[in-house]
């Protein structure tokens, strides 16, 4: 029953609140504010009233737009440089994870010596960073409301973990109306991530009554207005309610950690460049079925939340209906049914699992994970098997080369 739960950041939240961007900021700018994005963002016009909020309050800034999907540490290395050379002191991150986990990266290291990585795991960085403000134009990583950022160092493709108290932003505006215009496939992809996030923070061993909570409510919305979304981009309620859920998820699994999805989809965006949420959406259900009978119930809350019908179903075939929701999201938003489509080698597996199991996300995860499970899944995940799902309707052992597959 012993838990503890802190989340510093104010959260501002509401249509159109990014006129309102330089009142909201003021207190947290001296000098000079760098806004960290992307030039898809920069070119889309969505800076454009943060932009002009902040000149209306008198607040110097200037824009770093070369973010890329996976960060690399060379651009953070660009990022910091690129702060220093304007003497800016406070870093506003405008866009999605990528750009946020940047901004992240480069008010710590504008206040720590060394390199980024470095500070690889948990509570490293020493002095507190410059003050860390973000605006999410995305509904998927949450980062807006997380201690963690995520670099990828080139020389190894090893995505490296930062998790420290000194990263979660002071001020995170949330602007559902900068979502309305996300293509389709990024609605998916993002949307998708922050239920891998809210699904993995709910069965972690490290969950607690507040984090589960947070959690189940944001897979309802996710469940209630994903689809939405997707097929009907310019519905604000639907868009509201995956920014919220969104921002929800993020807030517990900054306290939960998450599991063996993230664990694997790291190195799956290291080593091939993978989109983030891609390649948790794709490896999501395989994952829920491994870690099935260690947590039946809370995958039976899952079913329900995402609008499962079990009355009647024992508790193994209502814990199955929570996968098979999942499968039926993927598939009417156009998410590829296995790894192999996203371009996973395998010849390349003993990478994979390596750096897979280095991931502190493996201890979270609440079935005991070892080097041999991380083989299976990613197998499982490859060739569109799903070994309990097999075990629970056929009652024998699952076989990597027998010719079926769920999704036929």
């Amino acid at each position: 029953m012993n838990f503890s739960f802190s989340i510093p950041t104010k959260i501002e939240f509401g249509s159109g609140i990014c006129t309102q961007v330089g009142e909201i900021l003021k207190p947290y700018v001296d000098k000079k504010v760098l806004i960290v994005s992307d030039c898809g963002v920069r070119q889309a016009g969505i800076l454009k009233n943060v932009e002009e909020s902040l000149r209306n309050f008198k607040i110097s800034y200037e824009i770093f737009d070369k973010v890329e999907a996976n960060p690399s540490t060379q651009i953070l290395e660009q990022g910091i440089e690129y702060l220093g050379m304007h003497q800016c002191d406070a870093v506003l991150g405008v866009g999605g994870g990528s750009s946020i986990d940047t901004a992240k990266g480069i008010a710590a290291m504008a206040t720590n010596t060394g390199s980024i990585l470095d500070y690889e795991g948990i509570n490293k960085i020493k002095n507190k960073p410059l003050p860390i403000l973000a605006i999410p134009t995305t509904s998927g990583t949450g980062a807006e409301v997380t201690a963690s950022a995520v670099f990828t160092n080139k020389d190894t493709l090893f995505k490296t973990v930062i998790m420290s108290n000194y990263l979660f932003p002071k001020v995170a505006i949330l602007d559902p109306l900068l979502t309305l215009k996300l293509p389709s496939s990024i609605t998916a992809a993002t949307g998708m991530d922050a239920l891998t996030h809210a699904i993995e923070s709910y069965i972690s061993k490290n969950s607690n009554f507040l984090s589960k909570s947070l959690a189940i409510e944001a897979i309802k919305l996710i469940g209630e207005s994903l689809l939405q979304a997707y097929y009907v981009g310019t519905d604000v309620s639907s868009r509201e309610k995956m920014l919220v859920a969104s921002m929800m998820a993020g807030m517990a699994f900054s306290q939960s950690r998450l599991g063996n999805v993230h664990a694997i989809s790291h190195t799956f965006g290291g080593i091939f460049n993978i989109p983030h949420g891609i390649a948790n959406a794709t490896l999501l259900p395989y994952v829920m079925d491994f870690n099935l009978f260690a947590c039946p119930s809370e995958m039976k809350d899952i079913a329900v939340a995402l609008g499962a019908d079990v009355f009647g179903l024992t508790l193994e075939k209502a814990a199955e209906q929570a996968i098979l929701e999942v499968i039926k999201i993927n598939s009417a938003i156009g998410i590829p049914k296995t790894i192999k489509e996203l371009g996973v080698n395998l010849e390349l597996l003993p990478q994979m699992i390596d750096d897979s199991m280095r991931s502190p996300n493996t201890i979270s995860n609440p079935r005991i994970t070892t080097s041999k499970d991380i083989k299976q899944i990613i197998e499982s995940a490859y060739h569109g098997y799903f070994p309990t799902k097999d075990f629970i309707e056929k009652g024998r052992e699952y076989n990597v080369l027998r010719n079926e597959n769920v999704y036929n």
